[in-house]
Protein backbone atom coordinates (compact mmCIF):
# COMPACT_ATOMS: atom_id res chain seq x y z
CA UNK A 1 0.00 0.00 0.00
CA UNK A 2 1.08 3.70 -1.14
CA UNK A 3 1.59 5.92 2.07
CA UNK A 4 -1.55 7.83 3.60
CA UNK A 5 -3.66 9.15 1.21
CA UNK A 6 -6.52 11.86 0.81
CA UNK A 7 -9.74 10.74 -1.11
CA UNK A 8 -11.71 14.01 -2.01
CA UNK A 9 -15.46 13.77 -2.53
CA UNK A 10 -16.79 16.69 -4.64
CA UNK A 11 -20.65 17.25 -6.43
CA UNK A 12 -23.54 18.98 -5.62
CA UNK A 13 -25.67 18.90 -2.64
CA UNK A 14 -27.22 15.20 -2.60
CA UNK A 15 -25.01 13.39 -5.16
CA UNK A 16 -24.11 11.09 -2.38
CA UNK A 17 -20.75 12.12 -0.90
CA UNK A 18 -21.48 11.60 2.92
CA UNK A 19 -22.91 7.84 1.57
CA UNK A 20 -19.88 6.46 -0.13
CA UNK A 21 -17.63 8.19 1.78
CA UNK A 22 -18.58 6.71 5.10
CA UNK A 23 -18.99 3.45 3.07
CA UNK A 24 -14.95 3.88 2.41
CA UNK A 25 -14.08 4.73 5.48
CA UNK A 26 -15.86 1.77 7.27
CA UNK A 27 -14.46 -0.35 4.51
CA UNK A 28 -11.16 0.87 5.41
CA UNK A 29 -11.52 0.56 9.34
CA UNK A 30 -13.33 -3.28 9.01
CA UNK A 31 -9.98 -3.92 7.26
CA UNK A 32 -7.21 -2.72 9.96
CA UNK A 33 -6.70 0.51 7.95
CA UNK A 34 -6.60 3.85 9.60
CA UNK A 35 -9.05 6.40 7.89
CA UNK A 36 -11.14 9.02 8.82
CA UNK A 37 -14.02 10.83 7.37
CA UNK A 38 -14.40 14.91 7.60
CA UNK A 39 -17.69 15.63 6.44
CA UNK A 40 -18.62 18.82 5.13
CA UNK A 41 -21.66 19.44 7.29
CA UNK A 42 -20.46 17.72 10.10
CA UNK A 43 -16.83 19.95 10.39
CA UNK A 44 -18.35 23.18 8.96
CA UNK A 45 -21.32 23.73 11.97
CA UNK A 46 -18.98 22.83 14.80
CA UNK A 47 -15.87 23.97 14.25
CA UNK A 48 -15.89 27.08 11.74
CA UNK A 49 -19.84 27.96 11.79
CA UNK A 50 -18.58 31.63 11.33
CA UNK A 51 -17.64 30.45 7.73
CA UNK A 52 -20.98 31.99 5.09
CA UNK A 53 -21.27 30.74 1.77
CA UNK A 54 -19.84 33.01 -0.35
CA UNK A 55 -16.94 32.33 -2.75
CA UNK A 56 -14.32 33.51 -0.38
CA UNK A 57 -15.96 32.12 2.92
CA UNK A 58 -16.22 28.77 0.40
CA UNK A 59 -12.51 29.14 -0.40
CA UNK A 60 -11.52 29.16 3.37
CA UNK A 61 -13.73 26.38 4.20
CA UNK A 62 -11.70 24.12 1.25
CA UNK A 63 -8.30 25.56 2.64
CA UNK A 64 -8.81 24.38 5.81
CA UNK A 65 -10.22 21.06 5.38
CA UNK A 66 -7.13 20.86 3.11
CA UNK A 67 -4.66 21.38 5.55
CA UNK A 68 -6.59 18.94 8.10
CA UNK A 69 -6.50 16.33 5.62
CA UNK A 70 -2.95 16.97 5.37
CA UNK A 71 -2.35 16.96 9.28
CA UNK A 72 -3.98 13.36 9.00
CA UNK A 73 -1.92 11.80 6.24
CA UNK A 74 1.03 13.36 7.90
CA UNK A 75 0.09 10.69 10.77
CA UNK A 76 -0.43 7.82 8.85
CA UNK A 77 -4.26 8.17 8.56
CA UNK A 78 -6.27 8.26 5.11
CA UNK A 79 -8.60 11.17 5.16
CA UNK A 80 -11.61 11.35 3.02
CA UNK A 81 -13.31 14.40 2.40
CA UNK A 82 -16.90 14.79 1.46
CA UNK A 83 -17.45 18.55 1.25
CA UNK A 84 -18.89 20.29 -1.79
CA UNK A 85 -16.15 21.83 -3.13
CA UNK A 86 -17.55 23.87 -5.86
CA UNK A 87 -14.18 25.72 -6.96
CA UNK A 88 -12.02 23.73 -9.80
CA UNK A 89 -9.25 26.55 -8.50
CA UNK A 90 -9.86 25.65 -4.63
CA UNK A 91 -9.67 22.08 -5.51
CA UNK A 92 -6.61 22.73 -6.89
CA UNK A 93 -4.98 24.22 -4.41
CA UNK A 94 -6.16 21.33 -1.85
CA UNK A 95 -3.83 18.50 -4.71
CA UNK A 96 -1.03 21.08 -4.39
CA UNK A 97 -1.19 21.20 -0.70
CA UNK A 98 -2.17 17.18 0.25
CA UNK A 99 0.12 15.41 -2.55
CA UNK A 100 -1.27 12.04 -1.88
CA UNK A 101 -4.73 13.34 -3.25
CA UNK A 102 -7.59 11.12 -5.25
CA UNK A 103 -10.19 13.22 -6.41
CA UNK A 104 -13.72 11.50 -6.83
CA UNK A 105 -16.18 13.57 -8.70
CA UNK A 106 -20.38 12.59 -8.15
CA UNK A 107 -21.80 13.44 -11.63
CA UNK A 108 -25.48 14.01 -10.80
CA UNK A 109 -27.86 16.60 -12.16
CA UNK A 110 -30.30 18.72 -9.91
CA UNK A 111 -33.14 17.28 -10.47
CA UNK A 112 -32.17 13.50 -9.46
CA UNK A 113 -30.50 15.56 -6.18
CA UNK A 114 -33.39 17.59 -5.27
CA UNK A 115 -35.30 13.84 -5.52
CA UNK A 116 -33.12 12.76 -2.89
CA UNK A 117 -33.84 16.07 -0.38
CA UNK A 118 -35.78 15.68 2.07
CA UNK A 119 -35.50 18.89 3.77
CA UNK A 120 -36.78 20.52 0.29
CA UNK A 121 -33.50 22.78 0.10
CA UNK A 122 -33.55 22.12 -3.87
CA UNK A 123 -36.86 23.65 -3.93
CA UNK A 124 -36.72 26.67 -1.83
CA UNK A 125 -33.45 27.02 -3.31
CA UNK A 126 -35.09 27.33 -6.99
CA UNK A 127 -38.22 29.18 -5.64
CA UNK A 128 -35.28 32.37 -4.52
CA UNK A 129 -35.36 31.59 -0.55
CA UNK A 130 -32.01 30.19 -0.22
CA UNK A 131 -29.22 32.41 -1.87
CA UNK A 132 -25.63 31.05 -2.66
CA UNK A 133 -27.08 27.22 -3.27
CA UNK A 134 -24.55 25.32 -5.17
CA UNK A 135 -25.95 24.12 -8.32
CA UNK A 136 -29.09 26.15 -8.39
CA UNK A 137 -27.78 29.88 -7.64
CA UNK A 138 -24.10 29.45 -6.78
CA UNK A 139 -22.11 27.64 -9.52
CA UNK A 140 -20.56 24.41 -9.28
CA UNK A 141 -17.31 23.80 -11.07
CA UNK A 142 -16.66 19.73 -12.28
CA UNK A 143 -12.96 18.82 -11.92
CA UNK A 144 -11.19 18.82 -15.58
CA UNK A 145 -9.19 15.43 -14.64
CA UNK A 146 -10.49 13.82 -11.50
CA UNK A 147 -9.39 10.26 -10.61
CA UNK A 148 -12.74 8.71 -10.80
CA UNK A 149 -16.07 9.85 -11.66
CA UNK A 150 -19.35 8.75 -10.28
CA UNK A 151 -22.76 8.88 -12.18
CA UNK A 152 -24.90 8.90 -8.78
CA UNK A 153 -27.85 9.18 -11.05
CA UNK A 154 -27.40 6.04 -13.08
CA UNK A 155 -25.28 3.78 -10.39
CA UNK A 156 -26.85 2.39 -7.31
CA UNK A 157 -24.38 3.31 -4.50
CA UNK A 158 -23.33 -0.21 -4.56
CA UNK A 159 -22.16 -0.12 -7.83
CA UNK A 160 -20.34 3.44 -7.34
CA UNK A 161 -18.56 1.87 -4.05
CA UNK A 162 -17.35 -0.77 -6.01
CA UNK A 163 -16.15 1.35 -8.89
CA UNK A 164 -14.04 3.47 -5.49
CA UNK A 165 -12.80 0.07 -4.59
CA UNK A 166 -11.43 -1.05 -7.51
CA UNK A 167 -10.10 2.17 -8.69
CA UNK A 168 -8.06 2.53 -5.25
CA UNK A 169 -6.63 -1.38 -5.23
CA UNK A 170 -5.95 -1.26 -9.32
CA UNK A 171 -3.59 1.94 -8.15
CA UNK A 172 -2.15 0.32 -5.20
CA UNK A 173 -3.63 2.66 -2.98
CA UNK A 174 -5.16 -0.12 -1.10
CA UNK A 175 -4.07 -3.89 -0.68
CA UNK A 176 -7.20 -5.67 0.48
Amino acid sequence: MKPAFTAWFTGIPRSGKSTLALRLREALNQHGVPATLLDGDEIRKTFWPELGFSKADRDENIRRFSRLAKLFNEQGVIAIVAVISPYREARQEARKLIHHFVEVYLDCPPEVCASRDPTGMYEKAWRGEISHFTGVSDPYEPPSQPELVLNTAQETPDESFQKILHYLRSTHWVNF
